[in-house]
């Protein structure tokens, strides 16, 4: 029944897309479907999670809940947009680590008191987190301050994108390996069935993705929204719109120690492997991908990740926790509301 409804309201989307509806209707049915497929998702990932354990799930999950931001960037690159890929490259951390996380602390601790999960494996993230921030405003400082690697922006660009991806190969393995004091309920689909529900959900939110961003084009000049605002909310939260349903589900249903797996994951990925990515698949198009942000946007992104790190660091959630992160996130969206 789920994957028939979830069916049903994907081609809703797309014959509004292409059937000429109105960007409006396109608009509302993109969401529905991706809220729908988001559900799904969680639903599959649960399955997985009782044969990979909620460190490997929560990988393969954040993975192919980023395809939609990888589909939005080469779209956007192609089309010379660079500022709005750079937007939403950090929206996404912003989103995962601030927004999903407080809202998913807010549920959680609201439906099941304070809610504990393992903290060695949240150190580790939230650390490479932090590193993988402060690596990513390097290029936008040094251009800031004016320092002798300011001409030097896509050169030292490529440097940090080479050394992000080696970080995320290099301790990929770490997050793959199964805590010991995991308890899982059995696995009600087989595992080819996982696969293939993940699978199909993953690019069928790549594509629904991209319509629901082209059809919020004209709203965003009719409503006179600046392209930072565009790409660090709007595009950010409609590309994760997977995390940000899976992870408050998991945590409603008290299952704290996946659900950070799943919404810290997903923002480290983001960092460590789609960042690079798009900076190098630039490299095809005419309008190159640099790390040399607006100073604003590199400076919310590194105490974005301080703050996430103190929030997680003690293995223990609360809402009240959840709630100061939800108030944060909407300090910087206003912040951006009239552009950098």
């Amino acid at each position: 029944m789920e994957l028939a409804g979830t069916a049903a309201l994907v081609a809703f989307a797309a014959a509004c897309r292409y059937a000429s509806l109105g960007h409006v209707l396109t608009f509302v049915g993109a969401a529905v479907a991706l809220a729908a497929l988001a559900r799904l998702v969680g639903t599959a990932t649960e399955q997985l999670g009782a044969r990979l354990g909620s460190g490997g799930a929560g990988v393969v999950q954040s993975a192919l809940g980023n395809l939609p931001e990888l589909f939005i960037g080469i779209f956007a690159l192609r089309k010379g947009l660079v500022g709005v890929v750079q937007a939403a490259l950090v929206g996404s951390i912003l989103a995962n680590s601030i927004l999903v996380l407080g809202l998913a602390f807010v549920v959680g601790g609201l439906a099941n008191g304070p809610q504990r999960f393992d903290s060695s494996r949240a150190r580790l993230v939230s650390t490479l987190t932090m590193l993988a921030a402060a690596t990513m405003a390097i290029p936008s400082l040094a251009h800031a301050f004016h320092t002798p690697a300011a001409p030097h922006g896509h050169a030292l660009s490529m440097v940090c994108a080479g050394v992000l991806l080696a970080v995320f190969v290099l301790t990929l393995p770490a997050f793959l390996r199964v805590s010991g004091g995991e308890e899982h309920a059995p696995a009600r689909w087989s595992g080819v069935t996982t696969a293939l529900v993940l699978a199909a959900a993953g690019t069928a939110a790549a594509f629904t993705s991209d319509w629901f961003v082209g059809a919020l084009t004209p709203a965003i000049h009719s409503l006179h929204m600046s392209e930072d605002f565009a790409g660090l909310v709007v595009v950010a939260i409609a590309g994760n719109a997977v995390e940000n349903v899976v992870g408050v589900q998991l945590a409603a249903r008290n299952r704290p120690e996946f659900a950070v797996s799943v919404i810290v994951n997903s923002s480290l990925q983001v960092a460590l492997a789609l960042t690079p990515v798009l900076i190098f698949v630039s490299l095809l198009f005419t309008t190159h991908l640099t790390l040399v942000f607006p100073t604003l946007l590199a400076l919310v992104l590194v105490i974005s990740a301080v703050l996430g790190a103190l929030v997680v660091n003690d293995g223990e959630s609360t809402w009240q926790e959840g709630v100061v992160l939800v108030g944060f996130y909407v300090v910087i969206a206003a912040s951006f509301w009239w552009g950098t």
